[in-house]
């Protein structure tokens, strides 16, 4: 069942900030994800965007603030834990277990819901597959997959770990215009069809324009910005700090 956009925040990031040395990586950052909304976190390189991403999903503990997940404080909580609480990631670098195939790669994550049942795992990770269009491909060893095969392989690992909030690093990174944009339709229908939220970081603005429900901009660890799409590529301090030189 499609969930409705703008309900109720999943996702509350509330004045986070991360120092690493004296060095202010993420300053007083806030903002929410709604639920069953698509949210885009930009901004250029060395913006916070990446950190802010490791904060929430317990790569890293803030220095201060608060992150709420689906009401329950998950501030400072381990990757581990805070993927048992919902929050599913995939990572700029892909990398797939080279070793195993296709279905292998995703039936790890699927086998932690499954209480180590091998079967239903692997029946749950066909399913997932034929969302992301692998279905065909289920048998082909992972280090066989050419790089916009392996970039959707890394969305269905972490939809395996059954996540209430999916955070997507840089997906579209690497993949040319047609491949972006099958990219794009295979997430919007996830979301549509399964209500699924998504957080992402994307340069790619095509993508970001065709995907989000909201924008928020980072800059210097900073939000500078936030709202639609299209208020956000039209505000001042976005287009001089961001989009008059990166805007693809």
């Amino acid at each position: 069942m499609t969930a409705a956009k703008g309900n109720s925040p999943l996702l509350s990031v509330e004045n986070v900030g991360k120092s690493f040395r004296g060095l202010r990586a993420v300053n007083a950052v806030t903002f929410q994800v709604p639920r069953g909304d698509i949210v885009a976190l930009i901004g250029p390189n060395g913006a916070g965007k990446t950190t802010t991403f490791n904060l929430i999903a317990g790569a890293l503990p803030p220095s201060e603030g608060r992150i709420v997940l689906d009401g329950a404080d998950i501030t400072g909580l381990d990757q581990a834990r805070i993927c048992r609480a919902g929050i599913g990631r995939t990572f700029q670098i892909v990398k797939p277990f080279a070793g195993l195939t296709v279905e292998e790669n995703v039936m790890v994550g699927a086998l932690r819901h499954d209480g180590g049942d091998v079967e239903k795992a692997r029946v749950e990770a066909n399913k997932i597959l034929r969302l992301l269009e692998l279905g065909d491909k289920a048998s082909h060893p992972a280090q066989s997959l050419t790089l916009p095969d392996r970039k959707r392989l890394e969305v269905a690992r972490a939809l395996a770990t059954r996540p209430k909030l999916l955070l997507l690093d840089e997906v579209m990174a690497g993949l040319r215009p047609v491949e972006c944009d099958r990219m794009v339709a295979i997430l919007t229908g996830l979301n549509k069809e399964t209500g699924l939220t998504i957080l992402l970081i994307e340069h790619v603005m095509r993508a970001v324009m065709a995907l989000s429900d909201h924008v928020v901009v980072l800059h210097h660890g900073e939000k500078i910005a936030e709202g639609t799409p299209a208020e956000v590529t039209s505000h001042p301090k976005v287009l001089e700090c961001y989009l008059g030189e990166e805007h693809e």
